[in-house]
């Protein structure tokens, strides 16, 4: 072989180890940059459920069918599982680092469906997903749900709730609706405060709609019954 083929060959050789080590070097500083590069903290969300208990002995059974939750609905802007709060008139913030464990319509839902079966006014108070035959239901529209900053702190709770009957005979199904609106005034403005409030709130509400469905269910129109 030549001197001039070795000499060849040796520069390609070279040139390929040249190309290695700058790949390799290359790698090495990515690596290190990387390293030393400052690193976001994840995002940790606490999470909170508003679920009040019923306390005492249930009242006596008014009516011998089942009540059936119906559809609760959100207004706009406190449909979001995240904290609302109220820092002006027309001013809110969601605070995205404490929210509801589940959406504010299936939290209400569920803890009316509690309280009201523990009242026993009905026989059962069943779910809305149940395939029972709903010879009366109870809908909702939680209009306000938040905490108010604009002064002395407040947790606000607003429900109208819609009770209706399965008869196509009578001329309208709705049988009574009526809100109810509380405000609990606030020690302070952290969260599980405002949380706390809000579950007082609305305990307080279904004191008043269990009340008024007692009052009420003795006279219910009668609905179709299934045979």
């Amino acid at each position: 072989m030549s001197q001039l083929t070795l000499h060849s060959s040796h520069n390609k050789i070279m040139f390929v180890v040249q190309r290695i080590a700058g790949v390799t070097l290359l790698v090495f500083v990515a690596f290190t940059v990387l390293a030393c590069a400052p690193t976001r903290p994840a995002i940790e969300t606490t999470n909170w459920l508003v679920a009040p208990e019923r306390t005492g002995s249930p009242r006596k059974m008014q009516s011998p069918l089942w009540l059936k939750m119906g559809t609760f609905s959100v207004a706009a802007p406190f449909d979001t599982k995240s904290l609302v709060y109220r820092l002006g008139d027309q001013r809110y913030e969601k605070d995205f680092y404490n929210a509801y464990i589940s959406t504010p319509s299936n939290m209400l839902s569920n803890a009316t469906r509690q309280w009201l079966d523990q009242s026993g006014i009905f026989r059962l108070t069943v779910a809305q997903g149940t395939s029972f035959f709903p010879f009366y239901t109870l809908q909702a529209t939680i209009d306000e749900l938040y905490g108010d900053y604009r002064g002395k702190p407040e947790a606000v709770v607003s429900v109208q709730f819609f009770l209706t009957v399965t008869n196509p005979n009578i001329p309208t199904p709705l049988v009574t609706a009526k809100r109810y609106t509380q405000r609990i005034a606030l020690a302070n403005n952290l969260p599980q405060t405002l949380v706390l409030g809000q579950q007082q709130a609305l305990a307080e509400i279904l004191q008043q709609l269990e009340a008024d469905l007692f009052a009420a269910s003795a006279n219910l129109p009668k609905p179709i019954i299934r045979r």
